[in-house]
């Protein structure tokens, strides 16, 4: 099929940044209600919607997520007249986590219900990196463009992170706990143990390819971790800024070394780390910069993390 007769609708932000970066924003027709990069495709229509309220507190999404769940409903709904319309010739969604986008069954079924179309569904389901980046391939292949450019620069940028930390002793990688929601408290898994990994941290708790996991306090306490890098999911920078006060006022919390040296981050999780697409590459380099600002110096500062500055009380 050639490029100018592909109508593509994307149900995941990850996707929509992968075929923007694969130069295929133009034929893409119909997003989710949670793609917003590039900017230029905030003009297509939404043809998905949440059934929670994600303004919510991170404890109160966290509770509407268990309520939907528990009631075997689909977190997100798909609008199948408005997919009716788009006629599309592809779909791009995910089958790796039901909470953060539409489910590659749900997609399924308003396919089968479609009269005018029957379109081709691209499904990504990345645990690791190398999935990402084969993801990444699988979907230029299906569409028929090409890559490699793309995939060369992503890790001709990866590589200068590893050659960078290579001469790193043991004792100057720092431990990382990387927090993926805040109440409950989770640690971020999937590729996040091998970005901080490439970044020349350690990471704790996180295990590569398995989705992420509650952790308790008291395990948090005992790891006591030199950085703590908090990443929620579909949040951005200022939102976790505010978010942060549940951990803030854990009286646990001040007597953790990451927080009396002033290595505590907050990032932009929503754009970065929770997206798994291209600009995990600039996820790593975030995290790079904030793990060793002695070594690297990229420019993130400001807009995708900040150093989160706490009142550390006089009774340590």
């Amino acid at each position: 099929m050639k490029k100018q007769d592909l109508r593509i609708v994307s149900l995941i932000p990850s996707a929509t940044e992968i075929l923007a970066a694969l130069g295929l924003t133009d034929v893409v027709v119909g997003r989710s209600h949670e793609c917003d990069f590039p900017p230029e495709i905030l003009n297509r229509p939404a043809c998905t919607r949440a059934r929670i309220n994600s303004n919510g507190s991170s404890a109160e999404i966290h509770q509407d997520v268990d309520r939907l769940i528990q009631s075997a409903l689909s977190i997100y709904q798909i609008e199948t007249d408005l997919l009716e319309q788009l006629q599309p010739t592809h779909i791009v969604t995910q089958d790796q986590c039901d909470v953060c986008a539409v489910s590659l069954g749900e997609v399924e079924k308003a396919v089968a219900n479609l009269t005018h179309s029957q379109p081709q569904i691209i499904s990504l389901q990345p645990n690791v990196l190398a999935d990402v980046w084969a993801d990444i391939e699988r979907v230029a292949q299906t569409l028929g463009v090409d890559a490699n450019r793309l995939i060369e620069n992503i890790q001709s940028r990866i590589e200068v992170c590893r050659q960078k930390v290579r001469g790193l002793s043991v004792s100057e990688l720092p431990t990382v706990v990387c927090i993926e929601w805040i109440d409950p408290l989770m640690v971020a898994s999937n590729w996040i143990p091998e970005l901080v990994a490439i970044a020349g941290g350690q990471s704790l708790f996180s295990v590569s390819g398995q989705a992420s996991a509650q952790v308790r306090w008291e395990n948090l306490i005992a790891a006591d971790p030199s950085i703590i890098v908090v990443m929620p999911c579909g949040l951005d920078l200022n939102r976790t800024q505010a978010e942060m006060l549940p951990l803030t006022q854990r009286p646990e919390w001040q007597h953790l070394r990451a927080v009396r040296s002033g290595r505590v981050y907050a990032t932009d999780g929503n754009a970065y780390f929770n997206r798994p697409g291209p600009r995990l590459v600039d996820s790593l380099e975030i995290l790079a910069e904030i793990l060793h600002p002695e070594i690297f110096s990229y420019g993130y500062k400001g807009t995708a993390w900040e150093q989160v500055q706490l009142p550390v009380t006089s009774d340590q």
